[in-house]
């Protein structure tokens, strides 16, 4: 067997058992089956304090983007017109939120965590000087006082109204941004506190809010089923609100919006507990999308989150006292936090009633600048990139017993809103990036064993046509030689021909022998005499 034949029937050998072991691992997804087993199986406290380090301090640097809307005709809506506001902004501050006194509870299944947040003034990414900047508001303050005596005796409410109006307190209030987010001292809160020791003389929309914590959170860490990880077990010792009016609406879904589950699918719903709504709400698949070179399923709240219950039916148990509910787009959220009527919506009145944003000049709500939502790497579960946007309001109408508020049309009125966001840093892009790879190769490795058999087999029939080739063209170069040889064999031995008759005698001399064949010129010799 010659070296070329050798080679052929190896590389046969290589390509067959290539093409069978393949095929075999292809069908049973034996290498995805293993990275899902270990995306889902249990893992050890050492390996679980890992994973948990970059959760306590997550590195991508969240922002925080503060947006006011300053009121432009105050006396023209007092007078029962129609309010104009100019947005200004944003203000932006640097959001620190490290999980502290991380704690694992139950063997590791479940772990506990405050979870406080600091913020820090940006300028270069502000569109000016809060501490200088003038915004026109509704004094918060005032309307909080003016709903809690709803309850008062009529008598009572203009004897205060009078007495607020000699204080010159107005409905509306022109502050700075920096006093309005962070406090400051209101006279209103200031007369009240002497009356009543428990009230806080300051009054701000962040207040209280640099340094602080949402509460005590107990997270399941995903041992048990890999579908709990980061999921909310309990918020201040609590498995469920109280304060809304059906079970569902007071159940504690989801996790806070900082990890998921891996191997998130297009088909799920991702719930997220927001303390600051005092509420879950839910994201839908939207569409797949890229962020720095890292492919990313979007996530955001579809239209029925906060749909009109007569639309969408398990919204009642929003509806505080039961029955009592606002319109398609906002969710009124001063049953959790005490005083002022406030609402909550997303920016601009982004999918609500057309009426709330008919009801304010100055409004423009679009999907790219005010919708919320989440990219997030399906198999890992890891956030991408957030925007987390989120408009705070509050409700005017005419009070009886307060006579500057008896023209108002009731409105929602817009105070200021938020956007949050978060994107991967360049040095976690290009990890999760490289884990991808090795995750995309070890997953797609019995498709290069598929390949590279298909890749032999073309190699093996290349070989096959070439050796046959080469033996035809053997088989014609030695038919060649031979039919030369016996041409020029043929050549070099042609005979005279013999004669068939004798040589007439009388013509020869008498010496002379008789000769056959051809005529051989040569002189006689005598004979020597002994």
């Amino acid at each position: 067997m010659t070296r070329r034949s050798c080679a052929i029937y190896a590389t046969g050998i290589v390509c067959a058992h290539l093409l069978i072991v393949g095929i075999a691992l292809v069908v049973a997804q034996v290498f995805q089956t293993m990275i899902n087993s270990r995306l889902k199986q249990e893992i050890t406290l050492t390996e679980k304090s890992q994973m948990f380090e970059s959760w306590k301090n997550p590195p991508p640097p969240v922002y925080m983007e503060y947006y006011f809307f300053n009121v432009t005709n105050p006396e023209e809506f007092l007078a029962g017109g129609k309010a104009s506001v100019k947005q200004i902004g944003p203000y932006t501050y640097r959001e620190y939120r490290p999980r502290e006194n991380v704690t694992f509870l139950e063997n590791g299944t479940k772990v506990y965590a405050l979870n406080p947040k600091s913020f820090v003034f940006v300028p270069e990414k502000s569109a000016g000087d809060p501490e200088v900047d003038i915004v026109r508001t509704v004094n918060i303050p005032f309307v909080a006082v003016m709903n809690e005596l709803n309850s008062y005796s009529f008598y009572v409410r203009p004897v205060v109204s009078m007495y607020i109006s000699s204080l010159g307190i107005e409905i509306f209030m022109t502050r700075t941004v920096h006093e309005i987010l962070w406090g400051f001292k209101d006279p209103l809160l200031s007369k009240i506190r002497k009356l009543k020791p428990d009230v806080d003389e300051y009054f701000g929309l962040m207040w209280k809010k640099n340094g602080t914590h949402e509460g005590e959170f107990v997270f399941h860490t995903g041992e048990q089923n890999y579908l709990d990880y980061g999921k909310i077990d309990t918020w201040n010792g609590l498995r469920k609100m109280s304060w809304w009016s059906s079970n569902q609406s007071n159940m504690i879904n989801g996790t806070d919006g900082a990890v998921f589950h891996p191997l998130i699918d297009r088909n799920e719903l991702l719930y997220i507990f927001a303390a600051d709504l005092c509420r879950s709400i839910h994201l839908a698949y939207v569409e797949d999308v890229e962020v720095k070179g890292i492919q990313a399923y979007r996530f955001a709240p579809p239209n029925d989150v906060l749909m009109n219950p007569k639309e969408n039916p398990t919204n009642a148990g929003f509806c505080v006292p039961a029955g009592e509910c606002l319109g398609t787009g906002v969710l009124k959220v001063s049953v959790c936090r005490e005083g002022a009527p406030i609402v909550v919506s997303f920016p601009h009145f982004y999918q609500a009633d057309p009426a709330y944003i008919n009801a304010v000049d100055g409004l423009n709500p679009n999907k790219e600048e005010h919708e919320t939502y989440l990219d997030l790497q399906p198999t890992t579960g890891v956030p991408i990139r957030a925007c987390k946007r989120a408009q705070l309001n509050i409700i005017l109408k005419r009070v009886p017993g307060f006579p500057k508020t008896k023209f108002i049309n009731e409105t929602i009125f817009p105070i200021m809103f938020v956007n949050e966001t978060a994107t991967i840093d360049d040095d976690s892009a290009s990890q999760m990036r490289t884990l991808l790879l090795i995750v995309t190769l070890v997953s797609n490795f019995p498709l290069l064993i598929v390949g590279l058999g298909i890749i032999l087999l073309l190699v093996l029939v290349v070989l096959f046509c070439r050796n046959r080739q080469k033996k035809n063209e053997v088989k014609r170069i030695d038919f060649t030689e031979a039919f030369h040889s016996f041409t020029t064999a043929k050549d070099d031995t042609a005979y005279t021909q013999v004669s068939d008759k004798l040589d007439d005698s009388s013509e020869k001399p008498a010496n002379q022998p008789m000769k056959n064949g051809s005529y051989i010129a040569m002189s006689p010799v005598e004979a020597q005499k002994c």
